[in-house]
Formats: C-alpha cells, sequence, structure tokens
C-alpha cells in the first residue's frame, strides 16, 4: 500500500525506507525485488545499548525522499526505482528481553523475504541479527553456497562474549559451526582494534577466514581492498553483505554501541558497497549497529540509509547488465 499522498515530502505522513509500498501480507511479496526488514533488538550487546532503535532512525533518515519517489544516483547513472521494486515488510514481530524469541521471529520474516525470491535488507538493530538473517538466505538457497562480505571494527567470531553466545560478537562464529557458511567463502574488512583475542583470529584461520585489517583499507586504498574482495567471492552465486556501521570512524558514525577510533570515513564504505553490489550477486543484506541514543543530528542514520541506497544502486545497475563500476582511486 502506498504511504505517502502526492506531493507529501518525506519528513510527513507514514515512515518507510524511501516511502516505498508498506507490505504487511507475504502474499504481497510476489514480484518484488527487495523488502526491507526492520529488526529492533539489542539485548545482545556488550557495551552501549541503543540499536533497537535504528531500524526506525534508518528510515526516517531521508531529506532529499519524496513524491514520486526517486534516488537518481549520479555514480552508477541510474535511479534504483527506475530498475528494482522496493517494498518495506516492516518490522520482525521481537519480544523485548528475550534474544531467542526475537532471533526466531528475525528468522522467520527474513526467510518469508527470501522464500518469497526477494532480496532482504534488514536494518538493525546489533550484530546478533547476523546469526538469524544470514542464517535465513543460506538454508533459502542451500544447498548453494553464499559467500559474506563483512564490514566491521570487530570479527565478531568470538564463542562467547562475557560467556554468553548468543551475543553480538558471536554471529560469525554460530553460522560457521552450524554450517550456513564455509569459512573461505567470508571476507571481512575494516578489522581493528584490541578484540577479540588471538586465539579467535587463529580459529578464524583455521576455517579459512580472509580479513583486510584497517591499516590496509588506509594504505592500499578502498578500492584495492574491493577488487581483492570482489575477487575472492566471484565465484560464487550467491553473497551476503553485513555492513556494521562501526566500522567507520566515529567521526563519521558517533551513534553506534562500540565505536572504535581510526576506522573507514563514511565515503569510503559508501564507494565499496557501490561496487560490491554492482560486481556480486547480492542475495541477503544488513546494515547493524546504529544507535540513535549517540547519534549527533542523525549523522549515523544518515550514512547507513546512504549504504542501502548505494548498494541498491548498484545492484540495479547489475540487474541491467551495464558491467562493473570502474577503479578510481
Amino acid at each position: 500500500m502506498r504511504v505517502n499522498r502526492e506531493g507529501e515530502p518525506s519528513y510527513a505522513g507514514l515512515t518507510t525506507f524511501g516511502k516505498a509500498p508498506l507490505v504487511l501480507d507475504p502474499a504481497d511479496l510476489a514480484g518484488a525485488d527487495v523488502a526491507i526488514v526492520g529488526a529492533p533488538i539489542d539485548e545482545t550487546v556488550s557495551y552501549r545499548p541503543g540499536a533497537r532503535f535504528g531500524p526506525r532512525a534508518i528510515r526516517s533518515a531521508d531529506p532529499n525522499g519524496g513524491v514520486p519517489q526517486s534516488f537518481p544516483n549520479m555514480h552508477v547513472g541510474v535511479d534504483f526505482v527506475d530498475v528494482l521494486s522496493v517494498v518495506d515488510f516492516g518490522d520482525a514481530v521481537v519480544t523485548p528481553a528475550d534474544p531467542e524469541k526475537s532471533h526466531a521471529a528475525i528468522r522467520e520474516t527474513v526467510s518469508t523475504v527470501a522464500r518469497a525470491g526477494c532480496v532482504p535488507v534488514v536494518l538493525g538493530g546489533d550484530h546478533s541479527i547476523a546469526h538469524p538473517d544470514v542464517g535465513a538466505v543460506a538454508a533459502a538457497v542451500s544447498p548453494q553456497p553464499v559467500g559474506l562480505v563483512h564490514f566491521d571494527a570487530h570479527a565478531d567470531d568470538a564463542a562467547e562474549v562475557y560467556g554468553v553466545v548468543r551475543s553480538h560478537g558471536t554471529p560469525l562464529r554460530l553460522l560457521v559451526e552450524e554450517g550456513s557458511l564455509r569459512g573461505e567463502h567470508i571476507v571481512q574488512v575494516g578489522l581493528r582494534g584490541y578484540w577479540p583475542d588471538p586465539e579467535d583470529f587463529e580459529w578464524a584461520r583455521s576455517q579459512g577466514f580472509r580479513w583486510h585489517l584497517i591499516d590496509e583499507v588506509h594504505d592500499r586504498g578502498i578500492d584495492a581492498v574491493t577488487s581483492d574482495v570482489v575477487a575472492a567471492l566471484s565465484g560464487l552465486e550467491r553473497v551476503f553483505l553485513s555492513v556494521d556501521i562501526d566500522v567507520c570512524d566515529p567521526a563519521f558514525a558517533p551513534g553506534t554501541g562500540t565505536p572504535e577510533p581510526g576506522g573507514m570515513a563514511g565515503w569510503q564504505l559508501l564507494r565499496s558497497v557501490r561496487r560490491l553490489a554492482a560486481e556480486l550477486p547480492i542475495a541477503g543484506m544488513e546494515v547493524v549497529e546504529v544507535a540513535p541514543p549517540y547519534d549527533h543530528a542523525d549523522v549515523t542514520a544518515l550514512l547507513a540509509h546512504r549504504v542501502v541506497l548505494e548498494a541498491l544502486g548498484g545492484m540495479a545497475l547489475r540487474k541491467l547488465g551495464r558491467g562493473p563500476l570502474p577503479e578510481r582511486s
């Protein structure tokens, strides 16, 4: 159903992502290319809570949207609205203070989208949602393997955090151990700081994980690193794109629960996501750890919103078959 009246600006009326039609009946997913899904949970964080408010903030961070819905992307030369059918499937019905039930609800919601043939774009929420949402996509396309591009300051492959297994620091370990992902199909970008422990990296190395620390991004440039990611996963027919907003320096993403200085600039993330979506077969996506209580002037929510827009622009370019984006340093 439409959520806007003729001539209504983005800040008025009901809020869906980009004023996309609101779809709550799974039957109405038929024919859609992409479905936005909210996953408002932050019970599993190890530091600052607040990411449960992320989906609403990301949807609202749209100063340029309006009627008609239009997002012409000057970098790819297309407006994804003209190429992709995008709907908003609302939020998974989470249960406050019960992460197990919430994860089950997220998995079922994302499964519904994936089984309908849509690409789920999940707005978090803390990064624990990767376990149910990546797992749901992997199950929907099984036995085909799924690759994962993981932008993050943190590896999120620990066995437990403070003795807790269901944590925003453990989803990759859970996904590999349950067989949803294979380690050699995981590439991480932007890691830095002082966690996790060396033994967790040894486990990841033994599983075939590949990663690009933030110093490599700074030294070689985001284009070179993105080329390596594309090369590493180009043989797969399904790739999930996971973006933890704390991959960016707190100067560009202050509104997050576990900020880590020294990260990527916002433009680097947008540039890389745009190209990855244009050159890899994206089967699912998430943007997580946007915590509005710590944001200033919607800086982080705006960046997260633009991450999704750039991905949609890249996906539209890929659907049109116009080839990869050119590298520029």
